[in-house]
């Protein structure tokens, strides 16, 4: 049975607001601007183990909105109303019932769901509502609630839960099986590169608004799905489409900002980012920006050229795109050009995809699954240091103050993302250039491609002043023993056998 909570009403009577109070987190954003709103917005919420869902404004007729993205707003409120267990109509205490209030009353009741009507903005007492309108509406006795400050709240959560029943693995309903930890994914991109559109595809529903107006979407949309791989098995996913970044010195409103932020966010907890493209106009340096913000979080990337169809087409009916001669040049140019750009995400996987004719969209997931393997891969310590010997023997970090950086001894503390703890001479003589030709270097060596990996630079200790020779050389021991000691196996036989590898100085 669904457990599904919809929060329905007109344009700003505080349902984002509400909607972050229960979920306890700021999902939805929140603006006096009325329509900021426009995807259906969903939260687990754990306290009673039901999906909360927050919904544009009904009637919403703004000036500022296009009549196609409006009516695809409303449509989205109408799956959240099918598919919910039970409703929250919200209204406005101060402001006063409206005709619209009424409209949307009669328009729930049609549906026969249950519905609790949540009066909003009741911040102090109930002397300032008219709760004799309230009680008009025909839909039972009204809950005061103060979404801002909370009163009433916990009232609410009572009331939702007695509507819903117990939950599922509660002592009045048999236990759930919990499914494995979903892989989270993420678009982000430019405004208008087709995120949405390949979120939909990959959810095999018009789940999202898809508009070619840019900054169609405003919320971070969390989704979940599953998807079979090509090993035939089903893996759990869980997708979150962003809004277009903009440079932060191109928003033009708090909405835009906010919107940024809850970009910014959804990479923050995702497990794969795919870095979105748009396949006609070519990488720009705000795409190179968007890859950077990924790259600070040190999540793995794999890269999106997006509209390919766009491009087969040209190729075959227009003649293509001067001066390449066919689709494979202008694909070979593409990934020459794109590389150059995005030269900080080494061996990032590739895909040429169609959101419109879904061609090779598949192969995001697979390619997103290889990289959740790979990012367990523990790296042996002696090819570690073999590797990074040879890439510092094939060039030699620069001169640095007249100082070179020297690598001593190197070990992996971590994954995702993998953590290389290097001992060397001086850690503020590795100059950026050189660490991203080392980064890459193991990259290709160990076939980590996608795969981010981080330094922890562990230099040589400087002698305090009055600090004796006895001391900083055995401050200097400590220091050898911090990496962990690796084992070998004897040819001979299989006793393991304790192989200590010592840092010079």
């Amino acid at each position: 049975m669904s457990r599904t909570v919809a929060i329905v009403g007109r344009p700003n009577v505080g349902k984002s607001r509400l909607f972050n109070r229960l979920a306890r987190k700021r999902i939805s954003i929140v603006h006096d601007q009325p329509g900021v709103t426009r995807d259906v917005i969903s939260a687990e919420i754990a306290d009673g183990a039901y999906t909360l869902l927050d919904t544009g404004g009904i009637g919403y007729k703004g000036l500022d909105t296009p009549a196609a993205l409006t009516a695809a707003s409303e449509v989205q409120v109408d799956f959240a109303i099918g598919t919910a267990a039970l409703i929250l109509f919200v209204v406005d205490g101060l402001g006063g019932m409206t005709s619209l209030d009424e409209k949307i009353a009669a328009r729930l009741r049609k549906a026969k769901k249950p519905v609790r009507l949540v009066v909003n903005k009741a911040d102090f007492d109930d002397t300032k509502v008219d709760l004799a309108a309230a009680y008009r509406l025909g839909l039972g006795e009204p809950l005061l609630v103060s979404a801002e400050h909370g009163t009433g709240e916990t009232e609410l959560r009572n009331a939702i839960l007695e509507s819903l029943g117990p939950a599922p693995g509660s002592e009045d309903a048999a236990p759930v099986k919990t499914a494995a930890s979903p892989l989270c994914v993420c678009f982000i991109g430019r405004p208008n590169v087709g995120k949405s559109s390949l979120s939909n595809r990959l959810l095999q529903s018009d789940r999202l608004i898809v508009s070619p107006t840019p900054g169609t979407t405003r919320d971070s949309v969390e989704l979940p799905f599953d998807f079979r791989g090509r090993d035939g098995n089903l893996y759990p996913f869980r997708l979150i489409d962003t809004a277009g970044l903009k440079a932060a010195t191109k928003l033009a409103s708090p909405v835009e900002y906010f919107s940024r932020l809850r970009s910014l966010d959804a990479i923050k907890q995702t497990d794969v980012v795919f870095l979105v493209l748009d396949g006609v106009e070519g990488v720009t340096q705000q795409d190179k920006a968007i890859a950077g913000e990924a790259i600070k979080e040190r999540k793995p990337i794999v890269v999106v050229v997006n509209k390919w169809d766009l491009v087969k087409k040209s190729f075959k009916s227009d003649g293509g795109f001067e001066p390449y001669k066919s689709e494979r040049d202008y694909r070979e140019k593409y990934e020459h050009a794109l590389f150059e750009r995005l030269y900080f995400t080494p061996g990032a996987p590739l895909i040429f995809v169609s959101a419109m004719s879904g061609y090779e969209v598949d192969r995001m997931l697979n390619s997103a699954v290889k990289l959740h393997r790979m990012l367990d891969t523990k790296l042996s310590t002696a090819k570690l240091n073999k590797a990074i010997g040879y890439l510092a023997e094939r060039t030699p970090p620069p001169s640095v103050g007249g100082k070179r950086f020297r690598i001593y001894y190197a070990t992996q503390t971590g994954n995702r993302p993998f953590r290389i703890k290097v001992f060397c001479n001086r850690e503020d003589k590795l100059p950026e250039s050189y660490r991203r030709y080392l980064e890459a270097g193991l990259v290709e060596e160990f076939g980590l491609n996608g795969c981010p990996i981080y330094f922890d630079l562990v230099g040589k200790e400087k002698p305090e002043p009055g600090m004796s020779f006895s001391a900083l050389r055995e401050s200097q021991e400590k220091a050898r023993h911090i990496a962990p000691v690796p084992k070998w196996r004897s040819r001979e036989g299989t006793e393991e056998k304790s192989h200590h590898e010592t840092i010079e100085d």
